[in-house]
């Protein structure tokens, strides 16, 4: 099993010991720092196979570098902090963040989450297929996704929510389901996560995203990725 190395990005010293404490005994290697600009440069010289960031830094807004990360990189990127505002987790989602962990938190919790999030990331290298369905056309070996021969811009959970739609085409898929696939263990009841997403997805590929044709909504149920090729 690979030894993956985590980056903390935390100003808080209890919390940043808890964390360093918490990885080393469940056997992640850690890397730590304190601020944006110490942040970056770790990231650029360490490579990190994901990254634990608090969104009040001392010297700015942790979404800003989740921002700057997302530029050149799909590493997981799980937020953690005291920030309960949905306003505030919807807009780390919207920047790229893969994840969203409010304080007081659950080390348990947090471990599954970490988890999840990396063997989303690496369940990508035993497919090399290229998944067309009318306009679309997903090529998952260099994640890729293509509507009306132009290259969509996706955050990484928007990909893996249409990859996921992609691969179980019209099928009856429930909430829980998509949650549980999409975002892993312990999301069954996250249930705005799945609609804000559903939504910035239609509109992305939908003509009309009150009257999709693609994301048909199962009422009380889930949702159904009609494809008729």
């Amino acid at each position: 099993m690979k030894n993956y190395l985590i980056q903390i990005i935390e100003d808080d010293p209890s919390v940043k010991k808890l964390l360093e404490i918490t990885f080393k005994e469940y056997g992640f290697n850690h890397i730590s720092c304190e601020n944006k600009k110490n942040a970056m440069m770790m990231f650029l010289s360490h490579n990190p196979d994901l990254l634990i960031v608090d969104l009040g830094l001392p010297d700015g807004d942790g979404k800003e570098f989740i921002k700057q990360v997302r530029e050149i990189s799909k590493i997981p990127v799980v937020v953690l902090s005291a920030r309960h505002d949905e306003k505030e987790i919807i807009a780390a989602l919207d920047v790229g963040a893969d994840d969203y962990i409010t304080k007081p938190f659950s080390v348990n919790e947090l471990l599954a989450r970490i988890r999840a999030n990396l063997r989303r990331n690496i369940s990508d290298e035993n497919i090399s297929s290229k998944i067309l369905c009318g306009e679309l056309e997903m090529d998952v070996a260099s994640r890729d996704i293509f509507f009306k021969n132009e290259q969509l811009k996706l955050t990484p959970i928007e990909y893996e929510l249409l990859k996921y739609f992609l691969l179980n085409t019209n099928k009856t898929l429930t909430h829980k389901q998509i949650l549980k696939e999409v975002w892993g263990v312990g999301y069954q009841s996250e249930m705005q996560y799945l609609r804000t997403y559903v939504n910035t997805l239609r509109k992305k590929i939908e003509q009309n995203s009150t009257r999709p044709n693609y994301i048909k909504t199962e009422s009380g149920i889930g949702y159904r990725f009609c494809c008729n090729n």
